[in-house]
Order: C-alpha cells, then sequence, then structure tokens
C-alpha cells in the first residue's frame, strides 16, 4: 500500500527573498534523497509560507526495492592456494560481508575468475529512513548564516518551534533541531494564533487554510496577490506594474494577502519617476500603477497580512509612511539640481575607484580617451563621446543617489538635461550600465554604447594590469559579466574594431600598471574566452569555436561572423569529409622539415585526380576571394563545400608521399593550397563533425 507523507518545519519569520529558494531546495533535497534509494512516489507539493517549510509526498513506496548485487571480492588465484584452501583475503572478504568463505561463488568479470558474494539488498521499511531524508535535506538547505537562539546549540536560519511529520494519520517519531515531532501546525499569527491538530496529511493545507487563514501553497499565495492587484488597479483606472522579484518577495512576507490601494499627493509626479517607484517598491514593497499612456499615477498598492475590520486605517498608516519617502526624494531631486554636473565631478577626486587604480574622476579620464578613439573608429560623434565620457559618473556624488542607490544613471540623465547637455549626452549617462545582465538591452545610442564599451575596458584592464584576474568563483570586479557586455555592444552594436588596439589604448591610459608587459594578450584571451558560454547558449558545439579560435582573430564582430559561417558549415552532408581531410592534409604539412613551394607547377600534376583538385581550388578562390572581402563566411563555407568529392579522389588516387622529390612537393604545395582556402575562415580540421 502507497504511503502518503508529510513534514513541515514551523519558525519565526523566514527572510523573505530567500523563502522561494529554500522551498525549493528543502523539496528537491527530499525527492532526491528518495530517488537515490530507489524509492518511487506519484507527486510531491512543496509548501512555503513566512512561517513554514512543508512537503508532501504522494505514493509514496512502502519499502525500497529488493535487487540482487554482486559484491566482487578477490581473485580466485589469490583468494586460494595451490591445494584449494582458502587464503587470509578470502577470509577477510567473507566475514567482511558476515558470511563463511563456503557461500562464496566463483565468477568471471570479463577480465579475470573471482570471489562473488551474491546477496540480495534492499526491502528497507520507508517510515525508517524518512527522519535521515528529512535531516539531511534541513542540512544542505542554502543558508548563507545559520543562528542560535536561547540556550540551545541547534543552528538554523531562523529559530524553529515546531515539526510536524506524518505518514497518513499517524505521527512518524523522529527529533530534528532539537525538536519532537508532531501532528500540530499553528495557524495564522494574528487570526488564528492557535494550534491545529492535523487528522491526515491529505487535510493539512485544506485545514490551514479554512481553519488557521494561511494559504500554504506559495503559488497559490501568489496567484491571490496578482489577482488581487489587478483588480485594485482596475478599479483606479490603472494598470499595476507587477515586478517578478517584487512579487515573489511580497508572497513571502504574507499568510493570508489582502490587497490594499492607497495613494500620493500628484505633486510628486514632479520627480523622476524612477525615484518615485524605487521608493515604493525598495522600501515600502509597494506595486505601483500606470495609465494607458504608461505614465505613473499618484497611486500604489500595498498587500496586508490580515483582513482589517477598518482598512481604511491600514491604508492610511501606508500613506502616511510613503509620503516622507517621496518627499525626501522630492527634496533630493530639487537641491541635486542646484549645482551641476560638471561641478559635481570635481568631486569624483576624493573618492577611489581601486587603491592601485586612482580615483573615479581618473577614471572619467581614461574613459574619456578611451570614448574618443573608438568614437572616431565607428564614425560616432566624438565631441558627444568625450561629453558623455566626463559626466558620466557624476551622479554618484549627488545626494539622490546615496539615498536610492539603483538611481545611478538614471539620475544623471535628469541632471544633464536640467543643465543643458545635449539629449544623447544624457541618454549616455543613463545607458552606460547597459547591459545589466545576461539578455539585457544594449544602449540605443551610439554614444551611450561606446561609453559602455569603453567604461567596461578600462576596467578590466586595469584589474588585470594589477595582477587581480578572477579565479574560480571569485569575481569580485564583475569581470565576467564585463566581458560578456563588451562582447555583446562590439558583436550587436556591430563595432568592427579590434580588441587588441582597444586594449593597448586602454592599457595606455595608465601611468602604472605592474603587468602592463603581458596586460594586452591576457585580456584579449580572457575575452573571447568568454565567447564559449555565449556559443553554448546557441547550441555552438566547442569545436566550433576552438576551429574560429585558433586563427587569433581579435576582432570581435569578425570572430562572430566566422563562428555563425563555421557552425552551418558543419551541418552541410560534406562537412565530416572535409574536415577528416583538413586535419589529414594539417597532420602531413606539420611533419615537413621546410614549408612546401607557394606556386603549383601544372605540368607536374600528373595524375587526373590532382589535376581535377587544382582545377576546383583555382575556381574556388576566384569565386570565394569576392567573398572573403566583405566577409561574407557563411557564402564561401558553402562553396568551398564543392570540394569534397575531388578531395575525396585525390587521396584514393593519388600517393602524396611519391618517391619523385618533384612531384612529392608539388602535391604537398596543392595541399598546403587547399588547406590555405580553408584557414581564410577557421581550422576546420579542428571540427568534430559526426553524421
Amino acid at each position: 500500500m502507497a504511503l502518503e507523507f508529510l513534514v513541515e518545519l514551523g519558525t519565526e519569520e523566514l527572510p523573505p527573498t530567500a523563502l522561494k529558494a529554500l522551498s525549493k531546495a528543502f523539496s528537491q533535497g527530499i525527492t532526491s534523497s528518495l530517488a537515490s534509494k530507489g524509492l518511487k512516489f506519484d507527486s510531491c507539493t512543496a509548501f512555503a509560507t513566512p512561517r513554514r517549510l512543508a512537503v508532501s509526498i504522494n505514493g509514496l513506496a512502502e519499502q525500497t526495492p529488493l535487487e540482487d548485487v554482486k559484491v566482487w571480492g578477490p581473485p580466485a588465484a589469490i583468494a586460494f592456494d595451490k591445494e584449494g584452501n582458502p587464503s587470509k583475503a578470502a577470509a577477510a572478504f567473507a566475514n567482511k560481508n558476515g558470511v563463511s568463505v563456503d557461500d562464496l561463488s566463483r565468477e568471471s568479470d570479463g577480465k579475470a575468475e573471482k570471489l562473488v558474494y551474491n546477496k540480495r539488498a534492499g526491502g528497507e521499511a520507508t517510515e525508517a529512513l524518512l527522519a535521515d531524508i528529512v535531516t539531511e535535506s534541513i542540512a544542505k538547505l542554502p543558508i548563507n548564516k545559520r543562528m542560535r537562539w536561547g540556550s540551545s546549540r541547534t543552528e538554523f536560519v531562523r529559530p524553529v518551534h515546531w515539526l510536524v511529520m506524518m505518514l497518513g494519520d499517524k505521527v512518524l517519531p523522529a527529533s530534528i533541531l532539537g525538536l519532537t515531532s508532531g501532528n500540530t501546525t499553528r495557524g495564522h499569527r494574528f487570526h488564528y494564533n492557535q494550534d491545529i491538530v492535523i487528522p491526515h496529511c491529505n487535510k493539512y493545507a485544506e485545514l490551514l487554510k479554512s481553519t488557521g487563514h494561511v494559504i500554504a501553497d506559495f503559488s497559490e499565495r501568489q496567484q491571490m496577490i496578482v489577482e488581487q492587484v489587478n483588480k485594485a488597479a482596475a478599479d483606479l483606472g490603472g494598470t499595476a506594474v507587477i515586478d517578478a522579484d517584487l512579487l515573489d518577495e511580497v508572497t513571502a512576507l504574507v499568510e493570508f494577502p489582502v490587497a490594499l490601494a492607497g495613494n500620493f499627493e500628484q505633486g510628486f509626479l514632479s520627480v523622476p519617476t524612477e525615484a518615485l517607484i524605487s521608493s515604493m517598491k525598495e522600501h515600502q514593497k509597494y506595486f505601483h500603477l500606470v495609465d494607458s499612456k504608461g505614465d505613473l499615477m499618484p497611486n500604489f498598492i500595498t498587500v496586508a497580512n490580515i483582513i482589517s475590520k477598518d482598512p481604511a486605517q491600514v491604508i492610511d498608516g501606508n500613506e502616511r509612511v510613503i509620503r516622507p519617502r517621496l518627499a525626501d526624494a522630492a527634496f533630493f531631486f530639487e537641491t541635486d539640481k542646484q549645482t551641476n554636473l560638471a561641478a559635481q565631478r570635481e568631486r569624483l577626486k576624493t573618492i577611489v575607484f581601486q587603491a592601485k587604480l586612482g580615483t573615479i574622476f581618473d577614471k572619467t579620464e581614461r574613459i574619456k580617451s578611451l570614448a574618443a578613439l573608438i568614437a572616431k573608429k565607428v564614425g560616432a560623434d566624438v565631441n558627444l563621446a568625450t561629453r558623455a565620457a566626463e559626466l558620466c559618473k557624476s551622479d554618484l556624488v549627488s545626494n539622490m543617489v546615496y539615498e536610492f542607490p539603483d538611481m545611478q544613471g538614471i539620475a544623471g540623465y535628469h541632471y544633464a538635461l536640467n543643465d543643458g547637455e545635449p539629449k544623447e549626452v544624457a541618454q549616455a549617462i543613463n545607458e552606460q550600465y547597459l547591459p545589466k545582465f545576461a539578455g539585457d538591452q544594449l544602449a540605443e545610442t551610439n554614444t551611450g554604447a561606446i561609453i559602455a564599451l569603453a567604461d567596461r575596458l578600462d576596467t578590466i584592464t586595469g584589474i588585470f594590469g594589477i595582477g587581480q584576474k578572477p579565479t574560480g568563483s571569485k569575481d569580485p570586479f564583475a569581470l565576467r559579466r564585463a566581458s560578456l557586455g563588451a562582447l555583446r555592444i562590439l558583436v550587436e552594436k556591430k563595432f568592427d574594431l579590434d580588441l587588441r588596439e582597444l586594449i593597448t589604448a586602454a592599457a595606455a591610459n595608465f601611468a602604472e600598471l605592474p603587468a602592463k608587459a603581458t596586460v594586452v594578450d591576457d585580456v584579449i584571451s580572457y575575452m573571447i574566452e568568454r565567447f564559449k558560454a555565449w556559443y553554448e547558449e546557441a547550441n555552438i558545439s566547442a569545436e566550433v569555436f576552438q576551429a574560429v579560435s585558433a586563427k587569433g582573430i581579435t576582432h570581435p564582430l569578425d570572430f562572430n561572423n566566422r563562428v555563425f559561417a563555421v557552425a552551418e558549415f558543419a551541418k552541410l552532408a560534406e562537412a565530416q569529409a572535409l574536415a577528416a581531410a583538413n586535419k589529414r592534409v594539417s597532420n602531413i604539412l606539420a611533419k615537413l622539415d621546410t614549408a612546401p613551394a607557394k606556386k603549383i607547377d601544372s605540368a607536374l600534376l600528373v595524375e587526373p585526380a590532382e589535376q581535377a583538385l587544382a582545377k576546383e581550388i583555382a575556381k574556388l578562390v576566384a569565386s570565394v576571394s569576392p567573398l572573403l572581402k566583405v566577409a561574407n563566411y557563411a557564402d564561401a563555407m558553402t562553396s568551398l563545400a564543392a570540394l569534397r568529392e575531388p578531395v575525396d579522389t585525390f587521396f584514393n588516387d593519388v600517393m602524396v608521399m611519391a618517391d619523385d622529390a618533384a612531384l612529392r612537393n608539388n602535391r604537398l604545395a596543392l595541399l598546403q593550397q587547399l588547406r590555405e582556402l580553408f584557414l581564410e575562415v577557421a581550422d576546420i580540421s579542428l571540427l568534430d563533425v559526426k553524421k
């Protein structure tokens, strides 16, 4: 008969930003352990509220499966002497398995005849295993810092108060985190602050909801919040902006959600929208509203954890809390506007960027120099780029950013417009931080993209230059993200720039770098290697990356174009044979003491197969060269697929290493031309193409 299992750990309020992850890890830890023991089950449901983590398993097997197990021992030649008497090795193996030597048999493992003990394993009662499984899962929860409470030495993310462990309608005896298991849970802290006896596992969620005023299912509670918030917004004639992370956090803060709408003075809307949203979202966990035009409305929606008899008082309390916050934002905005970004920039001279790399002011000077170079190379406005570079970090010393750190860039945008700076300069100050994460949008303006690129290259070069490369999981300056961001800008904005030139220029901007001699090569190697993760997401094999990487290309845009061309080539029917042929040619040429002649002597092409190959190579050189000049690698590689038949025939019919030195050298020159033709795009000999 299948079992129903329930475990609930009752706690003080758990960290809201961690609740979802804790719940997922708890349920996965239990199910993984069940699976590792061969215990099958029909379904698993995770529950999580601010005061509990719970898991329900239905259709759980009563015992681990029985199976025949072979335990291999020493070789028979060692286990017995010449007279057939068991040796110490045989006796030790028997003792280890709790049997006599007579209970052992001899079998071959495919290599030698060995002693073997055939036994029946499994059949352990699930009931006896569950306490250890739960204990192990709790121990493995992703908790950065565990705490103790009272005089107990027990440690957990928050103090624990009760433990439910049940099989069907019975308590499963266990002691975990200093608690003895039972069948009693607790209701809502305010609506039903009492014990609730659970008569059966399958009554858990229903009983908590109906009696305890607790919605135990995280997803169900979240859906209630979404519906309530959307309805409250619709009643106000607006649309609620429901941020996924904020929604998760709010869901983790309440056990019985009640959405309530409030408002604030219209005059606050003169403050940058982002500051108002930040204040509502980060400090108060409110959802903001927008009208049909997408403009912020003077309203908010909060989610309470109680059903109030007088909701108007709850709303009034929230309005009184948010008003000073918004007033602060308005005050900071107006105060900051009394000076300009150019004056604020002077204050950056006292703020250290990195002890060995100078101040943030110094950084803006380096960004300015590099941005001017990039702008000139891509045909952008150099004046706009240098001005944006000068001002790009000035808002870091503003009152607004000091109070609302996530306003960096955004505040600078508004202050630049207030100062009368060109619109593109203002946009660039905001766009310099894009992309902020994988898949994030890039700067819309060229100036913004240039500042974003120059900033990242300056940081990467400087940190590498002082010998603080990322190692393993340690990347304190987020250089991996910075590298991928820089590569995305170069590729997606179609900036055909040479990384070597840019990094060399970036390194020259520093007065002193301990690793200046190697920094350019180190940074290029590191950044190009970041492409790997990019291509993995596009399902492009590592061999394709290696084939292009072997060319030593330092133009990311060109590198990217080649990778996608080679990836498409690898899908062709001809790719496998041509990759193998290139590998063969590469091996032959690598063994030569001297390089083959650059030209082919047509008079020495005596075999029809080598004549045909030479003719096809000459034909393709003429047709492919124009494609390569315009970086049309895809069509070039497709054209080269025509070489499969003449190459196959050549290797079948022609002896390359002929006794006649003249014939041999001419054929090697022919293969050299074949190799060079493919190497114009990539080293396809590195492809591992399997059809």
